[in-house]
């Protein structure tokens, strides 16, 4: 199961960055985009899973983020699964393994969120 997020998610110095700038800034930037990420999960019609895997994609469209700032993006990702019912939370029993893979995209940046379900033994 896959969900495509277009563009690109904050990394973590605009996270930082919204922070410093506003002592509400971080939590409403947050708030709008685990939304966001919770609307394209719905749109993607992921049913609901006990546990999952994740290998996510992110498609920049140049190299001017580095890696670790690109993926603190994931917080919005499982928060949003959360809120869109996907996952009962994020935490050590619902989500497996992370995976993260970096690819440049200059015409269409995105983040390509794939879900392994993780069967119980």
């Amino acid at each position: 199961m896959r969900i495509t997020i277009p563009g690109r998610l904050p990394g973590l110095n605009e996270m930082i960055g919204a922070a410093r700038q506003n002592r509400f800034g971080s939590a409403k930037q947050k708030q709008v985009n685990t939304e966001l990420v919770a609307w394209w999960a719905k749109q993607a019609k992921i049913p609901k899973m006990q546990k999952a895997s994740l290998a996510i994609t992110w498609y920049e469209p140049n190299q001017k983020r580095d890696k670790d700032n690109i993926m603190a993006g994931q917080k919005f990702i499982w928060d949003g699964l959360v809120m869109a019912g996907v996952l009962s939370n994020d935490g050590w029993k619902q989500i497996g393994d992370i995976t993260h893979r970096f690819r440049i995209d200059k015409y269409n940046p995105r983040v390509e969120v794939e879900l392994i379900e993780v069967k119980a033994s």
